[in-house]
């Protein structure tokens, strides 16, 4: 039982962040004025090489004070990638980063800023949240490593929904749903505290009311807007509380067999939410509320998923199943909070429902 849910008596510790938000559709014309507040005057744009047309049209915003686009963002954030990046960034002589896309470039420049001090701004172009948590994490010799460190938490972000419009539907629904894992998570983790849950509430409500309608209409600005406010808050909810499970469970399957990391997440969710249900409530009500009142919430969410064209099995994204035993031994290995007892047996169940497409177990 949590603190805050001791027969009512409301006793918590909650330290926000500090981050600077500036959102709005056109917001990226405005980059500059966050630049300035800083006093930065050379700064780098991080990027995947998917997004380079999106990075040289900041680096046009931004004019003089730009002076280099580095397009070397991946999946899971490769520790060579990271130290090849961070040695272009200081022959540069950059004084901070522009991160630009998604959880990728965000972790790339979290990375930068860890072992640089140099501070990022981030422009997010998708749903992950990675820009609120100061949660970095690299990837080596089949291993992703995690950590909190506040030095590489944005100083300042700007949420444009305009430039998620090039964001298909596919990746928009696995994007929404990682963020709905961040809050999930939050809503039983030991350290929440009454504001996070609120937040949390409204992050899930928000993203799992816009995600269809983003698939129904892709250049929808309001459902857009939507979508990111619901990943704000998700995102700040997991940089502000303790990972468990679910977490653990994909950072395993990102770092040993480079799954695909939101869809991983949006995968693996349902079944996770279903396992901690007897011990995860809040998680469980928040659900089924954005859901309009589930009375089957892990398999409603897991229904709703597929409904938007969004993957439901480990299977279709590489995974083998002569993969799950020791994917299971890896995750029982570390150790994290969580509100259930974890064993190895179980969470091989669960593994194998995730990755052969099975609905999650019954509650």
């Amino acid at each position: 039982m949590t603190p805050h849910t001791v027969e009512g008596l409301q006793r918590f510790v909650h330290e926000a962040l500090p981050m600077r938000v500036r959102f709005g559709a056109g917001s990226v014309s405005e980059l500059p004025e966050e630049i300035d507040l800083l006093g930065l005057e050379r700064v780098v744009v991080l990027c995947s090489p998917e997004q380079t047309d999106t990075a040289e049209m900041v680096a046009g915003i931004l004019g003089d004070r730009c002076v280099g686009i580095l397009p070397h963002a991946r999946m899971h954030v490769p520790r060579d990638a990271a130290t090849d990046t961070r040695e272009s960034v200081e022959r540069g002589d950059a004084q901070g980063c522009v991160a630009v896309g998604g959880g990728s470039a965000v972790g790339l420049g979290k990375a930068i800023a860890l072992t640089t001090d140099l501070p990022v701004v981030a422009l997010p172009t998708t749903y992950a949240g990675s820009e609120m948590t100061p949660i970095w994490g690299l990837t080596e010799n089949g291993v992703k490593r995690t950590g909190r460190d506040r030095r590489v938490l944005p100083r300042a972000v700007v949420y444009d929904p305009e430039l998620t419009i090039s964001l298909p539907a596919a990746l928009s629904v696995v994007s929404g749903i990682n963020a709905v894992a961040h809050a999930v998570e939050g809503l039983y983790a030991p350290d929440s505290t009454p504001i996070l849950d609120l937040m949390a509430a409204e992050g899930t409500r928000a993203l799992l009311a816009s995600l269809p309608r983003l698939v129904e209409n892709g250049t929808d600005l309001s459902a857009r807007a939507e979508a990111l406010s619901g990943a704000w808050l998700c995102g700040a909810v997991l940089g502000a509380t303790t990972m468990s499970l679910h977490h653990k469970i994909c950072h395993v399957l990102g770092g040993m067999l480079d799954l695909p990391h939101a869809p991983t997440h949006t995968v693996v969710l349902p079944h996770v939410l279903a396992y901690n249900a007897p011990a995860g409530s809040r998680a469980v009500d928040a659900v089924a509320g954005a859901l309009g009142g589930s009375a089957r919430p892990p398999g409603d969410l897991w229904t709703f998923i597929g409904d938007l064209g969004g993957p439901r099995s480990l299977r279709e994204l590489g995974m083998n199943e002569g993969d799950v035993a020791a994917v299971a031994e890896a995750t029982v290995q570390q150790s994290y909070a969580n509100p259930r007892t974890v064993t190895t047996s179980e969470v091989g169940e669960l593994l194998h429902r995730a990755w052969s497409g099975a609905p999650p177990a019954a509650i």
